[in-house]
């Protein structure tokens, strides 16, 4: 891995280096996967490619899931991407995931827009901020970003979800005004660090998932790891992301 960030430094010094043009771009998951392991790719043994824009970049064990825009990455792109699986420390795997973000993948025409939040929530929505920074601190070691909390009106099926930053918006929580409406504060709060733990997930390179992963972080923070809850006297469930 020290060879592998020296030798990105060093192109990094040379601008003619960074010209050169590739012999042949990755065209599909294996011949990026081919591509990474030539640059010091060496834990991982498949490679799928998605459109998933919540996470660019993602592996668990020897798989690695990545966004099919990253294919005509710079070569310093691809490099991040291999520091950012293979790196021992978190400031490496922290400087890798910034290069990683700041390559920009083209946003689809009429990308769907998050809902704004009403003034009167706002309140509300501090009140989880400053949950979210008090449960960091005491289950994630402070470890976690600080990222916004919404509070949504048009939830109806889901408790509660978190969306990973992208290139061109950042992390955030929503968290259901009908959820805390009917299910008090202190349920809303059991969603909250729910979604935490998926935030969790995207910033340590995880599916973000309800897989093995997280029902191991979401016990060793003590909530149920589950992805429903139940709604009452009607029986029916809804969702928490």
């Amino acid at each position: 891995m020290f060879r592998a960030l020296t030798r990105l430094l060093a192109l990094a010094a040379d601008p003619a280096q960074l010209a050169l043009p590739l012999e042949a771009a990755p065209h599909d998951a294996d011949t990026l996967l081919a591509l990474l392991r030539s640059l010091g790719l060496r834990r991982i043994a498949r490679c799928t490619l998605t459109s998933n824009r919540n996470v660019m970049v993602s592996f668990h064990g020897s798989e690695l899931r990545i966004h099919a825009g990253y294919l005509g990455a710079p070569r310093d792109v691809h490099q991040a991407i291999v520091a950012f699986v293979e790196g021992r420390t978190r400031s490496v795997r922290a400087a890798a995931r910034r290069r990683i973000i700041a390559f920009g993948i083209a946003t689809p025409r009429n990308p769907a827009r998050r809902e704004r939040m009403r003034t009167i929530d706002e309140p509300l929505a501090a009140r989880f901020v400053e949950w979210h920074a008090r449960y960091n601190a005491d289950h994630f070691g402070g470890e976690l970003k600080p990222v916004p909390v919404r509070i949504s009106r048009r939830m109806r099926r889901r408790l509660g979800h978190y969306s990973a930053a992208t290139p061109t918006e950042s992390g955030e929580i929503a968290i259901s005004f009908r959820h805390f409406r009917h299910h008090g504060w202190d349920e809303a709060l059991h969603t909250l660090l729910h979604e935490m733990v998926h935030q969790w997930q995207a910033e340590s390179g995880l599916p973000v998932d309800h897989g093995t992963a997280f029902r191991r972080k979401a016990r060793a923070v003590g909530i149920e790891p589950t992805a429903r809850r139940h709604l009452g006297h009607s029986g029916h469930r809804r969702r928490t992301d």
